[in-house]
């Protein structure tokens, strides 16, 4: 039996960026824009993280830039304002900047090979040159580990936290 070891990647990939947006599902934009951590993350934050992930990992690694750059991206990625929806970002307009950025992504992984050279500009110097098959996985890891905080923080919508006095 033969596994094709990019499609299994892509697969996982897809079922990460399902989970994630699954998490928004049913939720009043109140809700999906309510900081519950002390960063102020929230749902759409972690959607519009993964969108500028996706499209740095898959795209610009591989001289692939965004067809349309979204409007929080900046010349200095390290002033990125990306953990948090701001007001005159709309719902719909995150979760289609990240759908794009998706696609964007599949076209890459498709197009090319696993053993691709890549450049990751804000790694390291010396440790910049990668692969399209080590920022796949990358980005599996990455978009499991925000889908997994987007679970708490949906969880802590759904059922708050009820503080219990400690005994002594």
């Amino acid at each position: 039996m033969t596994v094709d070891l990019k499609f299994e990647l892509l697969k996982a990939l897809r079922n990460n960026r399902a989970a994630m947006l699954n998490n928004l599902a049913d939720l009043p934009e109140y809700d999906q824009r309510r900081p519950l951590t002390p960063t102020g993350t929230n749902l759409l934050g972690l959607v519009k993280h993964l969108a500028g992930l996706e499209y740095g990992y898959l795209g610009e690694s591989f001289d692939r830039p965004p067809p349309q750059r979204p409007t929080w991206f900046r010349d200095d990625p390290s002033t990125e304002i990306d953990m948090w929806a701001t007001p005159d970002e709309s719902t719909a307009y995150i979760v289609d900047v990240y759908r794009q950025a998706c696609a964007h992504s599949d076209a890459t992984i498709t197009d090319l090979d696993l053993n691709t050279p890549g450049h990751v500009t804000h790694w390291a110097p010396g440790h910049q040159d990668t692969t399209l098959g080590v920022l796949l996985i990358t980005m599996i890891a990455e978009t499991a580990q925000h889908a997994g905080h987007a679970d708490i923080i949906r969880e802590l919508i759904e059922k708050p936290v009820v503080s219990t006095p400690r005994r002594s």
